[in-house]
């Protein structure tokens, strides 16, 4: 018999094993041929990436894991693993909290492997992405959902897709920031993981996104709507920190290849600021929720470079939500609402 009644698997996307080269190599591998992340035909997806983007980008990016990897490991994980512990303590004996990644170690097959003679009466699965997109939170619940077909006793399983509009992720994102504003700043920014232009239009959004208009005001119709998502989490977040309209500037960075993604583009939006004079910015990353690449690296240092080297003087990344105590409880609240 059990001694929990509840499994809880929190997945984040996933890191190298190593900065190496190869460890590099192969997790782009892993990832980039993700169907849901390259929507194209399986033998123009394995070309691509196995003789193109791996073996060139391969060597580029493990130059920044080298930068972002710490003496315990890499950030998201080193995170992941303590947001584990904390969140084990934080719902007491009845669960069971694991981590697990979507790419590399330790995969959902073998966190569920574990689970599966638990005799739990129920698996909570919780993607650690805020807003849902089908290439971040479809593809992990697809990978959970293929790891479960050859269980002969499947328990109920609880999918929480989305959290981006939980009151306390709001506040959790907000209470780091405020310790920055004691300080003044010309502008905000909100940028966000971007998508493929087509992956939101053919997912469950209309023309919104096509057009530019501010998604959040169709927020109800879209609901599942990435780039309305984002949208709607900057709204609840500048209400929060009480910071003006016109002061903020929403953008997606991260874009690959030359096919159109969703707007406006950050590294644009950097340039354009400091060209028209804007010296002190402060960026907050709320797609994501452990420092990793895309933010310590890529915001922290790559778009701080390019505002400094177009006039800007001052830029300051709020560092994500890692394993701040708001946060935990904002993980134990998405748990506990849906047992």
């Amino acid at each position: 018999m059990a001694k929990t009644k509840t499994g809880v698997l929190i997945i984040n996307l996933g890191t190298p094993n190593s900065p190496s080269v190869a460890d590099v190599r192969k997790y782009l591998r892993e990832f980039l041929m993700d169907r849901r992340v390259i929507d194209i035909p399986f033998w123009r997806r394995f070309l691509l990436i196995n003789f193109i983007i791996a073996p060139f980008r391969a060597p580029q990016s493990a130059k920044g894991y080298h930068e972002l990897w710490t003496s315990e490991g890499s950030p998201l994980k080193v995170y992941g693993q303590q947001l584990e512990g904390l969140l084990q303590k934080a719902l007491g004996q009845g669960f069971e909290v694991k981590l697990a990644m979507r790419y590399q170690s330790p995969s959902i097959k073998s966190v569920l492997a574990h689970f599966k003679d638990k005799g739990f009466k129920q698996l909570t699965i919780v993607p650690l992405y805020p807003q849902y997109a089908s290439s971040s939170s479809g593809s992990t619940m697809e990978e959970v959902m293929n790891a479960l077909k050859g269980w002969e006793v499947v328990p109920e399983i609880k999918m929480i897709s989305q959290f981006f509009d939980h009151p306390l992720f709001i506040k959790a994102f907000a209470q780091i920031g405020q310790k920055y504003m004691t300080q003044s700043f010309d502008h905000y920014l909100f940028s966000y993981h971007g998508l493929p232009e087509h992956q939101i239009l053919k997912s469950s959004c209309d023309n919104y996104c096509r057009l530019g208009d501010c998604c959040s005001v169709h927020i109800s119709k879209n609901q599942y709507c990435y780039r309305a998502q984002c949208f709607e989490t900057t709204r609840l977040l500048v209400k929060e920190l009480g910071i003006k309209k016109e002061n903020y500037t929403i953008c997606f960075q991260s874009r690959l290849g030359k096919t159109p993604w969703i707007k406006p583009y950050t590294d644009e939006i950097i340039k354009q600021l400091a060209r028209q004079g804007v010296k002190k910015v402060l960026t907050f990353s709320p797609a994501f929720v452990a420092d990793c690449l895309e933010t310590t690296i890529e915001i922290g240092v790559e778009y701080k470079n390019l505002f400094l080297e177009n006039g800007g003087e001052y830029w300051q990344l709020v560092e994500s939500l890692n394993v701040h105590p708001t946060w935990v409880e904002c993980l134990k609240q998405l748990v506990l609402s849906h047992e």
